[in-house]
């Protein structure tokens, strides 16, 4: 789809496995320390850098038809860059995606780390490449988010292009064999253009993304910010967002304070249902404004549907 110019712009149960566990990390030292100062930073520089959970949900959403049975992996803000997310580590997230072996790959936005204390530089036809190795039967499917949009947009689309990986811009795709259809729509991001003192213009539209749905097949959303939920139809069975990190830093008394919503902590991760309509928000994989995380550990995300 032609990428849009700014000009163009209109203003269940949960099941975690941990690869490298959070309680692990604590019980070797970090854990005995006192969380302030460098003990606190340092016990949130490891768990971003070393931890690696796969989240499972397992779920039948509204107007998902049953007995179709789908299997989703959701990647989301990677933010490729060291300290904690450099190529070694990249490499792995990808092999650990792959072994799912899920039916559909999808990537939720927010490529590149913009922090400033990246020391470990991945330029984006080289995470590019990495994230092409991702393989499932229904393809592979990216949106952009609002990081993407800031810096290097650019060179953002051109080295997904260059690695074939179809990026969706308030556009849908019919997927799926006859008989096991449904509509996967991606919409744009909706912080895209900032105007200055917490205003932005958004690249999304929501109507002309639904009006691409020709058929009564059950509709999968990709967004970046969860903020779009309240006004997603019903005819969407189950959005899937990123973009709060879950908090990346979760405390019990400061958490809502760092979740970059409207909404504060109501949208900010796991698998929110309201008014009988299903969203699953990821914490993501990379760290913003700082390369540390405390209780949201980094995650990929598997769905059973059906």
């Amino acid at each position: 789809m032609k990428p849009i110019r700014p000009s163009e712009l209109t203003p269940v149960r949960v099941q975690r496995q941990s690869l490298i566990t959070r309680r692990s990390l604590l019980l070797g030292g970090l854990g005995a320390a006192s969380l302030s100062g460098a003990a606190f930073a340092g016990y949130g520089g490891v768990e971003a850098a070393s931890v690696l959970e796969v989240t499972r949900y397992k779920l039948k959403p509204r107007h998902w038809p049953a007995g179709q049975r789908m299997t989703i992996t959701v990647i989301a803000d990677l933010h490729a860059g060291g300290p904690n997310m450099g190529l070694e580590r990249i490499r792995t997230i990808i092999d650990t995606a792959n072994a799912l072996r899920s039916d559909l790959i999808l990537l939720l936005g927010d490529y590149v780390a913009t922090h400033r204390f990246v020391t470990e530089p991945v330029p984006p036809p080289v995470w590019a490449a990495e994230l092409a190795r991702l393989k499932a039967p229904l393809g592979l499917h990216a949106i952009l988010g609002n990081h993407d949009w800031w810096f290097e947009q650019r060179t953002i689309r051109h080295a997904l292009a260059a690695a074939n990986i179809p990026v969706m811009e308030n556009d849908a795709v019919l997927l799926g064999e006859a008989g096991a259809r449904f509509w996967l729509a991606g919409l744009g991001d909706q912080l895209a253009v900032p105007l200055g003192r917490g205003h932005f213009r958004g690249a999304d539209d929501l109507p002309g993304t639904m009006a691409r749905i020709t058929t009564d097949d059950p509709v999968i959303l990709m967004v970046h910010e969860p903020d779009i939920f309240p006004r997603v139809p019903d005819r969407v069975s189950l959005t899937l967002a990123g973009h709060t990190h879950g908090g990346q830093v979760r405390l019990p008394v400061v958490w809502p304070i760092f979740v970059p919503s409207k909404y504060g902590a109501r949208f900010a991760y796991g698998h929110i249902v309201e008014g009988g309509r299903d969203m699953i928000v990821s914490g993501g994989l990379g760290t913003s404004f700082v390369p540390m995380r405390v209780g949201v550990p980094p995650e990929i995300v598997h769905i059973e549907l059906g």
